[in-house]
């Protein structure tokens, strides 16, 4: 079955650039911002890199949420319960409950605005 398509307009990130592995080592370095010495400059790609991790954090949360309604889905034998759900997850019982339901929300189609 089709999903239907989503109506929100989701942000596209800022490229999150190749990070090499002696700078990702370097405390100091971080995508490069701190060799930017235009404050304009700064402030913008810093802008984009919030922007970028908000939006995966939002992404990753929804996943999350897909994942939770999928293990709880009582049409699994294997089904887990709330309980064992957010000590997987580690997360509390009551959060655990909320992210099923989102789940179970995000798999019929209605988002958050939607519900």
């Amino acid at each position: 079955m089709a999903e239907p398509e989503r109506t929100e307009r989701r942000l596209r990130p800022a490229p999150l650039l190749f990070e090499p592995s002696e700078a990702a080592t370097d405390p100091e370095h971080f995508f490069d911002l701190e060799s930017i010495e235009d404050p304009c400059e700064l402030l913008a790609r810093a802008t984009e890199l919030t922007l970028a991790f908000r939006a995966a954090q939002d992404r990753a949360v929804e996943f999350q949420a897909l994942a939770a309604a999928q293990l709880a889905d009582p049409r699994r034998f294997d089904r887990l319960s709330p309980q064992a759900i957010a000590e997987a997850a580690e997360w509390t019982e009551d959060y655990a409950r909320k992210m099923i339901e989102f789940g179970e929300d995000l798999q019929r189609g209605a988002g958050p605005d939607t519900a």
